[in-house]
């Protein structure tokens, strides 16, 4: 993993890590609930947003293993659902609301390249496919908007995973009947252990493909 690509990728991850929790206190707050407010989590400043497992270790073993791209999770936040206006309901627009930020911004950042290229920069200035990139300026701004998309994408992607604490877990839950939502809160302190072996074991490399091939197409030329 090219070492200038790391030096690009790290900001972005961590602001849209950032900016994922950031949804979640956001929505949460609109609903009633300011205990993230209260935490200090309503912010976009990315250090109470830091957790020691999914911010920092996740992405280093994916490093160290040469997994060809780095991911990470930040810190849940806190939401007391006894503070919604209809908490069953809200809870579940609290957890969408994360991953929907992130392919917002997906979004966003995909506008940004597509104005890139009609401003002249070359579109292989950041490689997606070798993530090796030009010195100089056009090669990091290219790299911060190519991996704005693949990181949103992927970021928005992971979370939808049933697997807790990601988002898709709280979704899921949503849908259980108790008794089955009971059992399957019982994995939830094993949670960040399920994700990184099955990373490591590339159980996930298909599901992951599917934003990887929509990257692709996003960070292709339109005009």
């Amino acid at each position: 993993m090219p070492w200038q690509y790391l030096i690009a990728a790290v900001p972005i991850l961590l602001f849209s890590l950032t900016f994922h929790e950031a949804a979640h206190a956001f929505v949460a707050y609109r609903r009633g609930d300011d205990t993230a407010k209260l935490a200090g989590r309503l912010t976009l400043n990315p250090i109470p947003h830091i957790d020691p497992i999914g911010t920092i270790i996740l992405p280093l073993v994916l490093i160290l293993t040469n997994a060809g791209f780095i991911i990470g999770a930040a810190k849940p936040v806190p939401v007391d659902s006894r503070n919604l206006r209809n908490p069953r309901r809200d809870m579940l627009t609290v957890s969408l609301s994360g991953p929907a930020s992130n392919f917002l911004l997906a979004a966003g950042f995909f506008v940004l390249v597509q104005v890139s290229y009609l401003a002249g920069m070359d579109p292989l200035a950041f490689n997606q496919f070798t993530f090796e990139l030009d010195f100089g300026v056009a090669g990091f701004v290219s790299a911060i908007l190519k991996l704005g998309i693949l990181y949103n994408l992927v970021l928005g992607g992971f979370n939808l995973l049933p697997i807790p604490p990601l988002d898709g877990s709280s979704i899921l839950f949503h849908f259980l009947p108790p008794r089955a939502r009971q059992y399957a809160a019982r994995i939830a302190p094993y949670g960040f252990i399920i994700i990184i072996v099955l990373l490591i074991a590339g159980v996930l490399s298909p599901y992951f493909s599917l934003f990887f091939r929509l990257f692709y197409v996003l960070v292709s030329p339109l005009f």
